[in-house]
């Protein structure tokens, strides 16, 4: 039997070492679900995937997500990386620039624009809805007291996975910020969500809007490309102002305080939130973690 393929990738960046990391294992159809949350946890990156054959017949492929921790119906930069991982070393082939996704959010449609290293991928976000508008959450403005917020106000948002999003006066404001981590996970745990989605309008010639995210409700400080937490952000955008400048779509900038940089595409096409990129194979090979683990009675 054949080793599963391991890839570690680079999403949403344009070049090595400016996205977000993420583990793919294609070919491990004979592994349980133990087995990949044994690898997830081993691997400890924010999100390892398996990419396995379609249970439905409109898909091209299915797909698994585990944090080190548990599994999850969605991700955004998951997604976009397994898709590259699919096309490139998978056999899976797009039919017209579209690939459908199986996952557990259901079918997710994603299109392919460009070929090589020029390559953007873009999937569909799940539909979302506002749940609340405002800062009369006593935790929410525990996190954002004293601070210089923008035009609209916070949000709690659901799509897939729920978040709170707030926009920040300016670009300095959220690059400069410093938040209290505890908090941001006091009203995350308090709201059972990811956690805080910040964002500024910064109007340039490489991004329109400026991102920081923190899913503090999984365990993470700060993250560098988050497309679930992006898409949310770019619905929310255009449901406050549907003719507004962003409403069909911005280019976001995120990942610079951790030294990162990654860049990420919204694209709005009425209810339709597409979030896409590149995505960079930075390591190839293959795991023996299934049958190693076997082999020596674990």
């Amino acid at each position: 039997m054949t080793d599963p393929v391991y890839l570690q990738l680079d999403v949403f960046a344009d070049h090595i070492g400016g996205g977000n990391p993420l583990g793919v294992v294609l070919g491990a159809e004979g592994w349980d679900s133990a087995a990949m949350q044994g690898f997830a946890c081993w691997t400890n990156l924010v999100e390892t995937t398996f990419v396995l054959p379609p249970t439905d017949p409109k898909a091209d492929y299915r797909l698994r997500i585990f944090t080190p921790t548990r599994e999850i119906p969605f991700a955004g930069h998951p997604s976009i990386g397994s898709a590259h991982a699919a096309l490139d070393f998978g056999g899976v082939i797009a039919h017209g620039g579209r690939l459908v996704q199986e996952c557990g959010a259901g079918l997710l449609p994603l299109r392919v624009e460009g070929e090589g290293q020029t390559r953007r991928l873009f999937v569909q976000a799940p539909p979302s809805r506002v749940l609340h508008t405002g800062l009369d959450e006593p935790l929410l403005r525990h996190v954002l007291g004293g601070l210089a917020l923008g035009k609209l106000p916070p949000a709690f948002v659901e799509g897939g996975r729920r978040w709170w999003v707030a926009e920040f006066a300016s670009e300095a404001g959220l690059r400069d910020w410093h938040p209290d981590h505890a908090a941001i996970l006091a009203l995350a745990r308090g709201s059972d969500c990811l956690g805080l989605c910040a964002f500024a309008r910064c109007p340039g010639p490489d991004y329109e809007v400026v991102v920081r995210a923190f899913p503090a409700g999984v365990g993470i400080v700060e993250d560098p490309a988050s497309g679930a937490a992006n898409g949310l952000l770019g619905a929310y955008l255009a449901w406050q102002e549907p003719d507004g400048p962003l409403a069909r779509g911005y280019r976001v900038s995120q990942g610079r305080e951790m030294g990162r940089d990654a860049r990420i595409r919204i694209r709005i096409e009425g209810d339709a939130i597409w979030v896409g990129g590149r995505t960079q194979t930075v390591v190839i090979g293959t795991t023996r973690w299934a049958t190693g683990r076997a082999a020596t009675g674990a």
